[in-house]
């Protein structure tokens, strides 16, 4: 091992070349040697809020009598139904916390004028908990958003304090339906109350924003002619770089940048292919976007993997669809638009179909929770250090209801959450209370409130007495 005693490689290691940068993954040459070192360096918390846009179909009075979405036990070790919306996730119950019956009552119409524009709110009030000023001019309102709580406070020793992310466009500049700006409907972070975060959808824009912030605007050009990798640019810095470290990190160092290349590579396919001439499923689309919905998932959910390992950022979101979607999703085997679709009627069959859809999309999220179960980092693995949260501000879509509404987080967070629990709220709960709890434990001490919470919910394993009352109906 060429690496000298006494020294270490800094965590804020960067291989630079000609319009490339690319950060390291944590090695074993980053812990100073002979010094005590608890490795709160790398301990850190990553937070990823994923929105989806249209509840599910067990938010229905029906579809919850299946258990589509909520497990019928309360509490630790229950059993998925068959058909559950979540069933994906049953590998990592371990690590899931299911949150049922809690409201988002800032989606709901307050005003005259606001009713009819659910799918224009809902979005925006997702991570705020605040309800959106109607308004189509500069002056939009809502709330400041809980990743941006948490970015603006724990995020700013990285270089990228959070980012964000989308899979449908969010291009419909100015006014949308029911007099609402378009800001609510496209994003949902919020810097402040009124400073919505713009979102990337195209993987190469989000690729290039992890390692092409290196050198300057010709330097990168010349890399994008010479359709050269980015790790040909490094390549000098690596191999020096391997000469200093051990057996162990040299091999975490191969494992890192054959998974860079791979994301790389599967980016400049889906290029090629785009740019052929071939008919597109999604033709208004970059020519970084795959036409499949899965794929495109994929490529964000490995970039944001990446990121983390590299400590670039610890804090992104994600906006999975659009409200009001009519985007068909063949891999599910359902041929309906998304939206009509989400529009189910009272039809036990046609609730099923839309429960499909559900767990279809719900399927694209799980091969990232297992990448970050298998990505170690120190004594431990990414999932023990994520909170994934997921949920809508709508409930059952078919009548744009904001009650019951569905959430769950996925991962510990570094003991934030415990998993392998489903927590069933009183009836009347905001989300806003979940999310308060969660900002607590994710260190927000001097919150007393969000939203509109009127207080904590528990995320943790209900005592007796309450699990007891839940049982006889009167909580």
């Amino acid at each position: 091992m060429a690496f000298i005693s006494g020294k270490h490689i800094p965590r804020r290691t960067f291989l630079r070349g000609m319009g490339a940068t690319v950060a390291l993954p944590f090695l074993d040459a980053m812990i100073p040697a002979g010094r005590l070192w608890r490795g709160e360096e790398i301990n850190k918390t990553r937070l990823v809020c994923i929105e989806e846009v249209h509840g599910t179909a067990g938010c229905n009075e029906w579809g919850a009598s299946q258990h589509f979405y909520a497990p019928e036990k309360l509490g630790r070790d229950f059993t998925m139904s068959p058909a559950s919306a979540l069933k994906p996730f049953e590998p990592f119950q371990d690590y899931l916390t299911v949150v049922s019956n809690t409201d988002c009552r800032m989606a709901e119409s307050f005003t005259s004028p606001e009713i009819g524009g659910d799918h224009f709110r809902s979005t925006a009030v997702l991570l705020t908990q605040a309800h959106p000023k109607q308004t189509q001019g500069s002056d939009i309102y809502v709330g400041t958003s809980l990743d941006q709580l948490h970015a603006q406070r724990y995020g700013q020793d990285t270089p990228l304090p959070s980012m964000q992310m989308c899979i449908e466009p969010t291009d419909q500049a100015g006014g949308c339906w029911y007099n609402y700006h378009c800001a609510y409907t496209d994003a949902m972070s919020w810097a402040s109350p009124t400073q919505p975060l713009p979102v990337i959808r195209d993987p190469r824009v989000a690729f290039d924003r992890l390692f092409g912030a290196g050198g300057s605007p010709e330097e990168r050009a010349i890399r994008r002619r010479t359709n050269r990798s980015i790790l040909d640019w490094v390549a000098e810095e690596v191999s020096w770089l391997k000469g200093e470290v051990g057996s162990e990190d040299r091999q975490r160092i191969d494992r890192f940048l054959e998974n860079v290349r791979e994301v790389e590579r599967r980016i400049e396919l889906t290029e090629t292919r785009n740019a052929s001439g071939a008919a597109r499923e999604l033709p208004e689309a970059p020519t970084g976007v795959p036409d499949s919905y899965s794929e495109h998932m994929r490529m964000m959910f490995d970039i944001q993997l990446l990121a983390f390992e590299m400590d670039l950022t610890r804090v992104i979101s994600l906006k999975t669809g659009r409200d009001a979607s009519s985007r068909i999703f063949p891999e599910s085997g359902v041929d309906k638009p998304f939206h009509a679709a989400s529009h189910y009627g009272n039809d036990p069959e046609t609730i099923t179909e839309y429960n499909e859809l559900c767990r279809y999309r719900m399927g694209t999220i799980a091969p990232f929770v297992e990448k970050l179960k298998n990505t170690v980092e120190g004594d431990t693995h990414l999932l023990d250090k994520t909170v994934i949260l997921w949920g809508s501000a709508m409930g059952d879509s078919n009548i744009h209801q904001h009650r019951r509404c569905p959430l769950i987080m996925l991962g510990r967070g570094n003991g934030v959450l415990e998993g392998n629990l489903h927590v069933k709220a009183p009836d009347g709960t905001p989300m806003a209370n979940a999310m308060l709890s969660l900002l607590h434990g994710l260190g927000h001490d001097h919150m007393d409130s969000f939203g509109d919470s009127t207080g904590e919910l528990s995320l943790s394993q209900p005592t007796t007495a309450v699990t007891a009352a839940y049982r006889t109906g009167s909580i």
